[in-house]
């Protein structure tokens, strides 16, 4: 018999029970196996009562929940973990902890569902011996090596339904609408949803914007008769030549959290384009409730492409969506390159194509002056 377990790491996403479900009716119906839940993330492995046996009662009825139901935790790195010692707080590396628990418990395989850096820590351990499988999960789209990671279509959903509803009022007031998004360093929520919603500006990492490009854009739709605007605004989008906009520091253990540029540019449009100007910051709506249709299939496809892989003593590796097929690939490849909204592709072409501005057009001298 062998013996499998699953965690779920990072942020939380919509899909991550349809994961769970899949692997463990796979589990059931495929091999003479065990799987086991691990609680918390890599955190599982350090408490007492952390990691329990998995059942198929365990998982009936979550494929239509969010969340986990095994918990998760994005500020867990056992490679650099915050402990206290003699009332000091310290940082250790505890993966030799890990790593023993995963030796005592018998495991065959650890199933690690996570973002990039949950991932990173799967292969880190995958380096130390222990025979990983890898699960890609984000709502920003923001792994190598997969077209689209579960939570994704869910958070595109919730923002483009914002983006209707902010439609509304903003034409009845005659303002703007500034809706800051996801996505840390990747523009995939912003661009996607500003297209299915109809923004007028989608501000994204990947291309720095102007103030003054986007006052332009607004004051070009009022000439036109159109006394409103909506601007979508990702929450890693910066002004050119300058930094990020972070809402806390980040420390040694910890990751800066982004945060904040609706603000910025919220506060820009009112005072000095001279038009009323509303800033909504959408949050962790983006990952909260129901899956849509397409991430539970996606979820669930990934969750026993998973188990055959680690079946198939495929250790090191990530399933993944290409096309239409899902496939497998090392953990190292799909680490090795960040992916980013192609501003040279036809989704952004598209967008300009409609009249979409991005804040980097070209303006007239008298007006560029920002």
């Amino acid at each position: 018999m062998k013996r499998l377990a699953i965690l779920t790491g990072g942020g939380d996403a919509p899909g991550l029970n349809a994961v769970i479900r899949a692997a463990v009716k796979t589990v059931y119906h495929q091999c003479d196996c065990e799987i086991l839940g691990v609680k918390d993330g890599f955190d599982g492995f350090l408490e007492t009562g952390g990691v329990n046996p998995l059942t198929q009662a365990d998982v009936r009825g979550i494929l239509p929940r969010g969340g986990t139901i095994l918990g998760t935790a994005n500020r867990g790195n056992p490679f650099a973990r915050e402990v206290i010692h003699n009332g000091q707080v310290v940082i250790e590396d505890l993966s030799g902890q890990i790593i023993d628990a995963i030796h005592a418990l018998n495991l065959d395989v650890l199933i690690v569902v996570g973002g990039d850096g949950t991932l990173r820590i799967a292969n880190e351990l995958f380096q130390k011996g222990v025979p990983v499988v890898g699960v890609p999960k984000t709502i920003d789209n923001d792994i190598y090596g997969t077209d689209f990671s579960f939570g994704f279509d869910t958070a595109v959903n919730i923002a483009s339904e914002a983006i209707d509803r902010l439609h509304t009022t903003a034409e009845s007031h005659h303002r703007v609408m500034v809706l800051e998004l996801m996505g840390r360093d990747a523009g995939f929520i912003a661009l996607h949803a500003g297209m299915a919603g109809g923004a007028d500006v989608i501000l994204i990492p990947e291309i720095p914007f102007h103030l003054d490009a986007i006052c332009y854009k607004i004051q070009e739709r009022v000439r036109s008769g159109s006394h409103f605007s909506i601007v979508a605004v990702a929450e890693g989008a910066r002004p050119f030549g300058k930094e990020q906009v972070f809402a806390i520091p980040g420390s040694e253990t910890y990751a800066a959290r982004l945060g904040g540029v609706g603000n910025l540019v919220g506060k820009y449009i009112n005072d000095l384009c001279g038009i009323e100007t509303r800033v909504i910051v959408l949050g962790h709506l983006q990952r909260g409730g129901s899956p849509t249709a397409f991430d539970r299939q996606l979820a669930t496809r990934l969750g026993s492409a998973a188990v055959r892989l680690a079946l198939n003593n495929g250790f090191g590796r990530m399933v993944a969506l290409q096309g239409q097929r899902i496939t497998d690939i090392s953990l190292d490849e799909a680490l090795s390159v960040p992916k980013r909204v192609d501003i040279h592709g036809d989704t952004l072409q598209t967008a300009r194509a409609l009249g979409i501005a991005f804040g980097d057009e070209t303006l007239p001298e008298e007006v560029y002056t920002h």
